[in-house]
């Protein structure tokens, strides 16, 4: 605890006293350029990922990066995720998943689960993308079926989030746009999905994968960097 208040102080000194003028104009609205669907992993800081500032990012994380789909009694993120679109009128929303993702390690092994009943039943929102897993990638070892299914679940939960009236309405009139990315952790790069060829590819300053404005097919592992 003693790091988390001695980093409140360097803020407050350091950050904020400089910046005053900027936070001062947050406080008085934000207008985010972007949703950014993320896991809960410590390791992944979507902010400096992207080198955003505050109130740049509208951030959703839980664990596995998911997205349940509509349903009549909606939870927290379709409340946020509608409350983004209309309210804020951001449009783009980005699912973000990450290598090395514990939550997908469980969703696989769902049997070690025994102890986190409530792990193992928000990991059912993702029960897609351990179907899929089993039907087409389970000839993989263990770490490239980790590395297949957090690209899988990524897509999945873009379709999930295609079921929420918000989100597809806005789909439908062509003023919102899908990203599914995955960030790997060991090499800092961030692979984005490209519809054109059904692979995760990296992005670099000059290339960045076209956002979908069509369901999504089941990608091909990225073999030649192994996202």
């Amino acid at each position: 605890m003693q790091k988390l208040v001695h980093g409140i102080h360097h803020f407050q000194a350091k950050i904020f006293r400089p910046q005053r003028e900027r936070f001062e104009k947050l406080a008085d609205g934000q207008r985010p350029l972007a949703v950014f669907v993320t896991c809960s992993d410590s390791r992944v800081n979507p902010n400096l990922i992207t080198q955003t500032d505050p109130g740049d990012l509208f951030v959703i994380r839980n664990a596995g990066n998911i997205i349940p789909p509509h349903h009549p009694n909606p939870g927290g993120e379709e409340a946020t995720i509608e409350f983004a679109v209309t309210e804020l009128k951001i449009r783009d929303i980005i699912v973000c998943g990450h290598t090395r993702c514990g939550a997908v390690t469980g969703l696989l092994h769902s049997d070690r689960l025994g102890a986190m009943p409530a792990v193992r039943s928000w990991l059912s929102h993702a029960e897609g993308t351990r179907r899929i897993i089993r039907e087409k990638y389970e000839h993989l070892s263990e770490g490239a079926l980790v590395n297949a299914a957090v690209q899988e679940n990524v897509l999945v939960q873009l379709e999930n989030l295609r079921t929420h009236p918000a989100v597809a309405d806005l789909l439908a009139k062509g003023t919102l746009k899908l990203h599914g990315w995955v960030y790997k952790i060991e090499t800092g790069e961030v692979f984005a999905f490209a519809p054109k060829t059904g692979q995760f590819q990296p992005i670099t300053e000059h290339c960045q994968p076209a956002a979908s404005a069509t369901p999504l097919a089941t990608p091909a592992l990225c073999a030649g960097h192994g996202a």
